[in-house]
């Protein structure tokens, strides 16, 4: 799995070149993937879907991490995956979640079913050309689209040298590009939350061997791979204690586009002619910007 993002998307359908068989690779490690990988703040799922209850789509739910998020804050999620691996863990552990084994490119529900489309972790697999417009089609009007990435923080001397063994793929300048440059969708909003991990012996090597990169490699240099890690924690790790890895949680929101609703309509707040940038008047973090 490169920087950049892939020109294609692990579900649709037969395609070949390296960027898919990394994005085949985490059905291989499904259990790995679980207990591997960092969950999401709940502050960062309320900024994406809303506090309020609502209809929730998420795309790309892979083993549920931020689907057991979702319905902890009382929202009606549905969740498809196109990995049939990934797909059964989640389904163990959340039998109440209606799923579907389906792709970002073809999503199984009406037209205009749903208040949010919500994305983690995935949205630099799809197609992006199919599942925009498809994405734009099941949302209500007024409904938006929710993409979050775990980043690890690099700032941290130990976080670097982590990245640099099992990979810093996730770091992508632009993630959400896309979504800017799209005619479906509008003004994008950007927040960042904080939060950490704790990792200890066994499982910063699943997390390694989360990693697509490690993921694809033969038995023997796969082996290899996360003794070294393993021997990486050993000189830097806590014992029983463990390690908090930290981590940002990147957020981007936009709000569907329909030609007949107006939903193209900036946010709420007064342009300062200056600077021709929306402000709401008060102190935040959260990042916007008008991509007119």
């Amino acid at each position: 799995m490169a920087d950049q993002p892939p020109a294609t998307s692990p579900a649709t359908g037969p395609a070949t070149g390296p960027a898919t068989g990394l994005a085949r690779s985490f059905g291989a490690v499904a259990d790995a993937y679980d207990r591997g990988r960092p969950s999401y703040p709940r502050e960062a799922a309320a900024w994406l879907t809303g506090t309020e209850a609502c209809t929730v789509l998420e795309v790309g739910a892979g083993t549920g991490k931020l689907t057991k998020v979702l319905a902890g804050l009382g929202h009606d999620v549905h969740a498809t995956e196109p990995d049939p691996a990934l797909l059964a863990v989640l389904k163990r552990d959340l039998p109440d979640v209606p799923v579907s084994e389906s792709p970002a490119e073809d999503l199984p529900l009406p037209d205009a079913s749903v208040d949010v489309v919500v994305a983690a972790q995935c949205f630099h697999w799809f197609d992006h050309e199919r599942a925009l417009p498809e994405i734009a089609r099941v949302l209500r009007p007024g409904g938006r689209l929710a993409l979050v990435w775990n980043l690890t923080d690099h700032r941290v001397p130990w976080v670097r040298r982590l990245g640099a063994l099992i990979g810093t793929q996730e770091h992508r300048e632009d993630p959400a590009a896309a979504v800017v440059t799209s005619p479906h969708f509008g003004f994008v909003e950007d927040a960042s939350f904080k939060h950490w991990q704790v990792v200890d012996r066994h499982s910063i090597r699943d997390l390694a061997l989360s990693r697509s990169n490690v993921a694809t490699l033969d038995p023997e240099a796969q082996a290899a791979k996360l003794a070294e890690v393993v021997g990486f924690y050993d000189e830097y790790g806590r014992g029983m204690d463990g390690m908090q890895l930290p981590y940002l949680a990147r957020c981007f929101r936009a709000t569907v586009v329909r030609e007949d609703d107006g939903s193209a309509e900036e946010p709420e707040g007064e342009r300062d002619p200056m600077t021709d940038t929306i402000s709401d008047g008060t102190d935040t973090d959260m990042l916007l910007i008008d991509f007119r």
